[in-house]
């Protein structure tokens, strides 16, 4: 099993942000995975998505059950080789999971930035990555990669980092959030404000979590990271358990938790209040809103992607409808408007948008093939 260890990295120098904010005196904690080789070529960068971390693959020393959270993808022998390649997990700023965030102190005010965290975007997140791949002498990538969030911003980074990148993998992702997204955010957000304990952001203070509005917004969102298929066959109508008084086997209650889905989203919701941060999950679904590369470009997204310079392997789910294969074609198309090197998988998959997660055969060997015929070009001539 490969052992992970969290680092953290200071940076005192501001960080100017698209909000024209900035922020200064900010950590990124990171790992790393395998070797860095002689001249610094082998390095993959992996970006991760809303509730995730940079605790990519392995467990800690001390924390043998704690599993990175895409560690069916990434190690020794695996889709994405730790023994081939130096991997790179880093946390967005403004998680919960390490990095500066809104539970931390603001070097400037001495109190905990509650609400008063600035506002980040996806863009601000790789200017950030680049910084601390400066830190650490890494001048190009082999490859950036992620999925759903993360995907964005391996997209971004061949936007705003074309030079840097040689491939960049884009999972069961899109180049915006379509309104029906930006909608399902929008209530999971109003969940957590509304919630008589959030306190405009500043609940710190006051020694309170806002838990039942955390508990409804992850509800809402597992709801839709699942496939109508994958909830049926796990729950369909199934009660949690049977009233022997009548012959329906209902309570008739509106109050109380009748079906096993009811119990399974609120199993989920409790278990995510009590580990995830709420000012976080606004900030999160913020920059997913935000993120809109061709909208500088009046919408037109060939012209948006033509600064790209490097290869591409995007892979997409049949069964995902928060990001749907169509969103990922919108990109391929674009690609190949601007006779980019682009290979692209449509995986016909069960499990809705967390197929990504899952050890689905034909994708960890679509990525597998990529990432091989990558190291293979690393060995044969030094670059990828």
């Amino acid at each position: 099993m490969l052992i992970a260890e969290s680092q953290s990295m200071l940076f005192e120098a501001p960080l100017p942000l698209q909000s024209g904010a900035s922020i200064r005196g900010y950590s990124l904690s990171y790992e790393t995975y395998g070797t860095l080789n002689a001249d610094k070529s082998n390095a993959v960068l992996v970006c991760h998505a809303l509730n995730a971390s940079h605790h990519v693959a392995g467990v800690y020393a001390d924390q043998p059950k704690n599993l990175g959270w895409w560690d069916n993808m990434i190690g020794p022998g695996k889709s994405l080789d730790t023994d081939q390649f130096y991997v790179i997990g880093v946390n967005n700023l403004g998680s919960c999971f390490g990095s500066t965030g809104p539970m931390h102190v603001n070097p400037d005010t001495g109190r905990v930035y509650g609400a008063d965290f600035p506002v980040v975007t996806v863009e601000d997140w790789v200017n950030a990555q680049a910084r601390l791949l400066d830190a650490l002498g890494i001048e190009q990538l082999a490859a950036v990669m992620g999925g759903s969030l993360g995907g964005m911003q391996a997209l971004s980074w061949t936007l705003q980092y074309p030079e840097r990148v040689k491939h960049a993998v884009v999972v069961a992702s899109a180049p915006n959030l379509n309104a029906e997204n930006i909608a399902f955010n929008e209530v999971a957000r109003r969940a957590i404000v509304t919630d008589p304990d959030f306190h405009d952001g500043h609940f710190y203070a006051q020694g309170v979590v806002p838990k039942r509005g955390l508990r409804i917004a992850r509800m809402i969102g597992h709801i839709t990271y699942l496939s109508d298929d994958v909830m049926n066959e796990k729950f369909g109508r199934e009660l949690r358990e049977a009233v022997t008084n009548n012959a329906t086997g209902y309570k008739y209650s509106t109050q109380e938790v009748e079906f096993q889905i009811e119990s399974y989203l609120r199993y989920q919701g409790d278990k995510f209040s009590e580990y995830f941060d709420a000012n976080t999950y606004l900030l999160i679904t913020r920059a997913l809103d935000y993120f809109d590369p061709a909208r500088a470009f009046g919408g037109d997204l060939s012209q948006a992607l033509a600064r790209a310079s490097c290869k591409f392997l995007l892979v997409s789910f049949s069964t995902d409808w928060r990001f749907s294969p169509a969103r990922s074609r919108e990109m391929v198309k674009a690609l190949l408007d601007n006779r980019r090197d682009v290979s692209y998988a449509e995986i016909d998959a069960p499990h809705g948008h967390d197929a990504f997660l899952l050890d689905d055969a034909r994708y960890m060997n679509v990525v597998r093939s990529y990432f091989a015929n990558m190291a293979k070009s690393l060995n044969e001539g030094g670059t990828a």
